[in-house]
């Protein structure tokens, strides 16, 4: 009601001010309200320079915008395989896949926790590369006790429905420079000159534009986004609870000794015996929604054709691929709920 009542449905004060406090929280010194996290994410590798002919390693299993997003800059992604515990990029090997041509490393902290950021920090340093983080899916993980979007020369957040909190659509772009955040502004606006004046554009820019609804939203889910992730928390150890004399059935997630977890989704690997499309079926049968999650990148027709990948390139992402399923994760979510959905898991797959 703030901004119905302000006059501001765009460029207002609500923006500016939900920059400030996300910064804040995150332990940055700017940040830059966006229209999604893909958004984010092409004006983050725009910032730091990524052309035509550069090459940016990263993982393939994420959402697929994280690859797409090299490809807006006209980069080639260069995949590398993952842990098969974390799920996130495996930094063993990273150095194997660095080339002349490689500029940057976009890491993806999957499903709520860090990638192991230590050796990926060493290696950046050793070729002169930049770091990007997608954060979109762990908002407030930490690695070492640090937060995700502190690490890199910016990280990008995403707010859609599904995270950990939500304006609707939206995203936020974090940084240290100056510089980034002010290319940022610009570009997700047009282009425009730093002045602001209308018609005066500096970049070739972007309608990547927050609206103050939404910043509006973002503000008030910031009070209780502590609130928000302890909640998921309590229904993820509550699945570990019920799935844990299970463990020769369903795998259940594991979160590294020194990251703490947010809890994007709550995704079990099943026994490669089982057929997880009937899993999905019966359990929809029995009111629960589930799905694959997520599918590896390398694996989507369009970058087979694109690229020539074929079953194989990468095992361990593939693997997972094939076996993770995940479970109802949202707040509201009561032990007997998590309980019911567990019997009915254990009992389809017996």
């Amino acid at each position: 009601m703030e901004v119905l009542n302000s006059g501001y449905l765009s460029i207002g004060p609500k923006i500016k001010k939900f920059e400030k406090k996300f910064a804040e929280k995150i332990g940055t010194k700017y940040a830059c309200a966006v229209s999604s996290g893909t958004a984010g994410l092409h004006l983050a590798l725009l910032a730091a320079g990524i052309k035509d002919g550069d090459e940016v390693i990263t993982t393939p299993f994420s959402f697929v915008a994280s690859s797409n997003t090299i490809l807006y800059v006209g980069a080639k992604p260069v995949f590398v395989d993952v842990d098969p515990l974390t799920f996130n990029i495996n930094p063993g090997k990273i150095e194997k896949k660095i080339t002349r041509k490689t500029k940057a490393i976009l890491v993806v902290h999957i499903f709520g926790q860090a990638a192991d950021m230590s050796p990926i920090l060493r290696l950046a340093k050793k070729y002169h590369l930049k770091i990007v983080e997608d954060a979109c899916e762990a908002i407030y993980a930490t690695y070492k006790k640090r937060r995700v979007g502190t690490f890199g020369e910016s990280a990008v957040f995403a707010f859609y429905p599904n995270k950990q909190m939500t304006t609707g659509e939206g995203g936020m772009i974090t940084t240290n420079k100056k510089s980034v955040y002010e290319i940022c502004s610009s570009l997700k606006n047009q282009g425009r000159a730093p002045d602001m004046q209308w018609l005066d554009h500096k970049y070739l820019g972007y309608n990547y534009r927050m609206d103050e609804m939404s910043a509006a939203l973002g503000l008030a889910q910031l009070e209780k986004l502590k609130f928000l992730i302890k909640e998921r928390a309590k229904i993820a150890a509550l699945y570990d609870k019920h799935l844990k004399p299970f463990k020769n059935k369903v795998n259940t997630p594991y979160t590294a000794t020194h990251n703490t977890n947010t809890w994007y989704i709550y995704s079990v690997l099943l026994n490669k015996a089982v057929k997880r499309n009937t899993v999905i079926k019966k359990l929809a049968e029995a009111g629960i929604a589930s799905k694959p999650y997520l599918p590896s990148i390398h694996s989507i027709n369009f970058y087979k054709d694109l690229f020539g990948y074929k079953k194989g390139d990468f095992p361990v992402s593939e693997d997972i691929s094939a076996r993770s399923l995940a479970l109802p994760l949202y707040i509201g979510l009561k032990e007997k709920d998590v309980k019911y959905i567990v019997d009915s898991l254990l009992s389809i797959i017996k």
